[in-house]
């Protein structure tokens, strides 16, 4: 029975070490996903990953499956199991176990166990700090040069639409123009259908004016020749 009990043990043990961590395998499905390729992905020649844009990484991918959007958390998490920070001028990170193609080789990397010695411990604290400095400083750097960009996007729009803005204040002063002489013009055609008077050279005759003007000339003639008749006639 004792026998039994050993060797349930030693299938659970030997489960265990045979099963990769679930840090290890979400890793190498983001690594894998040829969609986040400018993100994250491995480098020419397979043997790492680089993480091409950290707060993207933070931001977007981090939380779908780690359910944290911490950088310095996870390249932590990478130190824990043996990865190596390679390169100087960007994020890639190296484990001989974690390779591209050989994903059967992550059951063979093992978490680190606690360091006993305090000087380890001191050294791994300045390392972090280091991390989350530089992590700190890129997301900083690269939020603050997607606000420029933005910023930037949006005065070429509000040109653009002060430019509009202008063009249909415009065209709308024409159009109040051209609505302004169309009723002018429509008076002065009906004004003329309603005027009888003739017209000589387009210019309307006043012949009310002339006809009295001619009436008070006969009126005057009559009176003179009733004058005239009344002295011949003393």
């Amino acid at each position: 029975m004792e026998g039994v009990v050993i060797s349930e043990k030693g299938l659970l043990e030997c489960g265990r070490k045979c099963t990769p961590s679930p840090f290890l395998l979400k890793t190498y499905m983001l690594v894998e996903d040829p969609a986040t390729d400018d993100v994250i992905s491995w480098n020419e020649e397979g043997t790492a990953f680089v993480v091409w844009q950290p707060a993207e990484f933070a931001r977007d991918l981090l939380p779908t499956l780690f359910k944290h959007s911490n950088f310095s958390s996870f390249v932590r998490q990478l130190n824990t199991y043996g990865f190596r920070k390679v390169a100087t001028n960007r994020w890639e990170f190296c484990n001989e176990k974690f390779k591209k193609g050989e994903r059967e080789l992550l059951s063979e990397i093992r978490r680190r166990r606690a360091w006993s010695n305090n000087k380890q411990h001191q050294i791994i604290q300045n390392q972090d700090s280091d991390e989350d400095q530089r992590s700190s400083s890129t997301s900083s750097s690269s939020g603050y040069i997607n606000l420029v960009d933005e910023n930037k996007r949006l005065k070429k729009e509000n040109a653009v639409l002060n430019s509009e803005l202008t063009s249909m204040k415009w065209k709308c002063k024409e159009l109040v123009d051209l609505v302004s002489i169309y009723n002018q013009k429509k008076e002065e055609e009906e004004a003329n259908e309603n005027d009888k008077r003739p017209m000589l050279f387009g210019v309307r005759l006043d012949v009310q004016q002339g006809d009295r003007r001619m009436k008070r000339n006969r009126a005057e003639i009559g009176e003179n020749a009733s004058i005239l008749l009344s002295q011949s006639c003393k």
